[in-house]
């Protein structure tokens, strides 16, 4: 199956960025690529199903090429493949990501994967991505628990009150 997107190897793990054309995927990976992401695909992305887990690689002619909007159609490192663990949905405008989403999930070729819905062109957008993989890996949890617990600070900024925390100070 092929599907109009792009995929990056980041961490040793396939991001998959989905959206129409002109949505910013190519724009986003090369901010990616430039902070140490590997190309697999772009514009084109071909998937299949290999034992529960979605393989990603480019389509023979489009392999290690990336277009890069006002410049051309540019070669670039790649992998040839990787295996997908986020989808990112890019929205057309920041109003489309919710705040504090949801985690949900999309899936492709019966294999639901982590997915969330992120802007492009913030330039926090790799390290959202980042973040997005290692909750998508159990590396960190999402906080939701109160912040009462929280370190509390005087109004001039130079004492800080950590008693009623649980580390406290030592």
């Amino acid at each position: 199956m092929q599907l109009h997107a792009t995929c990056l190897s980041w961490r040793n793990g396939g991001i998959l960025l989905t959206g129409p054309s002109g949505s910013g995927k190519s724009d986003l990976a090369l901010r990616m690529i430039r902070s140490g992401a590997l190309l697999v695909a772009d514009d084109r992305v071909v998937i299949h199903a290999d034992n529960g887990r979605l393989i990603a690689r480019p389509p023979p002619r489009l392999a290690g090429k990336i277009e890069v909007r006002g410049v051309g159609i540019l070669p670039m490192p790649h992998k040839p493949q990787d295996q997908v663990e986020l989808i990112i949905e890019l929205a057309a405008d920041r109003s489309a990501v919710d705040r504090l989403p949801v985690p949900r999930t999309r899936t492709e070729l019966g294999i639901a994967l982590p997915c969330r819905r992120l802007y492009p062109f913030d330039q926090t957008t790799p390290i959202k991505i980042d973040l997005a993989l290692s909750l998508a890996r159990g590396e960190i949890d999402l906080f939701d628990g109160p912040c009462d617990d929280a370190p509390q600070f005087s109004r001039t900024g130079t004492e800080t009150d950590m008693s009623h925390h649980p580390e406290g100070l030592q």
